[in-house]
């Protein structure tokens, strides 16, 4: 009997022996040579932390809020499709662990469950990640289901106007998941013979003209708020203020989309200074320890938002594993907030990290 995983990498191993290759690939696989797959996770090491000691830290607090939200901690599970390629329960499987944790999750809209479904299966927070797709009444009548169905939060996905070349899903000619929330509202078959079938149904359906001036649609549309998911430069946080965005989300989509963009950890400061306090900034990518996420807060984000691991403990464990994910990144935080004198989420600052390029300062 295989031993029980003691932190969220060895998950992975797991979910690799459980997955057909295909799928696993699908889940772990970045783009073209997979450079800033790599230093999504690798930008984290870099970063030490400065611990304050003799600090009474018999009470340590990790609950925080996102967007008004009370939640246990600060991270949500992200947007990612397809769950019921890791567990035959998909998006309710990993809903009812992220309810159990008091966990916000952000379901995606290319969900396996309908998000009615999802919704219904457990009281928790959830987000809703969308993508404007060429016919606009489809992207109109999802968020109105979202906003009946009780969702809090509209993510708008930013960074996707194609999909990126992910060479795995090309040579395993990945075929797209079902996208139980286009039921009846438009087909999702797409016939061809080049590669990734995931890549061509992008390519039919999503709307490569989208641009800042769409926001003001969205709004129009509804009285949800709104994140801007996909931001990695000041200038476009700046952009995302003037339109009138809710929250930005550094992320680079998991390293699936441009490779050789940055990690997200590495230009968190400058887009939170960019705001300005103004809205908050949240982050993906990369985040494997407890000691990532005190990392992030330092660096400004309000939270993290978890992804590949989600899924690894999904195909490991079903919704036992998820939550033991989850766990694992809250134990972890709560120690490491212990272990450099912080008591509360708010405690942490600038001054409990060190960076490279701090370092470099230092040199000059």
């Amino acid at each position: 009997m295989a031993a029980e995983p003691v932190n969220v990498t060895e998950f992975q191993e797991l979910a690799r022996q459980a997955l057909p290759k295909m799928y696993y690939d699908y889940y772990a696989g970045g783009a073209e040579d997979q450079y800033t797959l790599k230093e999504n996770v690798e930008a984290f090491h870099r970063i030490n932390i400065l611990p304050r000691v003799l600090v009474d830290v018999s009470k340590i607090d990790i609950s925080t809020s996102i967007l008004g939200y009370r939640t246990s901690a600060p991270l949500m599970i992200a947007p990612t499709g397809g769950h019921k390629l890791a567990h035959p329960e998909g998006e309710v499987a990993t809903a009812r662990a992220a309810a159990a944790c008091d966990t916000i999750m952000a379901v995606s809209f290319s969900s396996s469950r309908p998000l009615e479904e999802v919704a219904s299966s457990c009281n928790a927070i959830r987000f809703f990640q969308l993508y404007v797709y060429k016919r606009r009444d489809i992207t109109a009548l999802l968020v109105r289901r979202a906003e009946r169905s009780g969702f809090k939060a509209v993510i708008l996905t930013a960074d996707t106007p194609r999909l990126g070349r992910r060479e795995a899903d090309i040579k395993n000619k990945m075929i797209a998941p079902p996208v139980r929330n286009f039921d009846g509202l438009i087909s999702t078959d797409v016939v061809t013979d080049k590669g990734s079938k995931l890549a061509a149904y992008a390519s039919a359906m999503l709307d490569a003209s989208v641009c800042w001036k769409d926001i003001t649609w969205l709004k129009s549309i509804t009285n949800l708020p709104i994140l801007i998911k996909g931001v990695l430069t000041p200038e476009d946080a700046i952009k995302a203020l003037e339109v009138g965005v809710s929250g930005i989300i550094v992320s680079n989509h998991g390293a699936r989309q441009l490779d050789y963009s940055p990690a997200t950890i590495s230009v968190l400061e400058e887009v939170v200074e960019a705001v300005q306090g103004k809205i908050p900034v949240l982050l993906d990518g990369g985040v494997r320890r407890g000691t990532d996420i005190f990392k992030a807060l330092a660096l400004g984000a309000q939270a993290v938002m978890i992804g590949r691991p989600v899924l690894f403990g999904l195909a490991a464990k079903g919704e036992y594993g998820v939550k033991r994910v989850i766990n694992m990144l809250k134990e972890e935080l709560e120690l490491s907030m212990a272990l450099a004198g912080t008591c509360t989420v708010k405690d942490i600052t600038r001054g409990h990290v060190r960076t490279q390029h701090d370092r470099l300062l230092c040199k000059i």
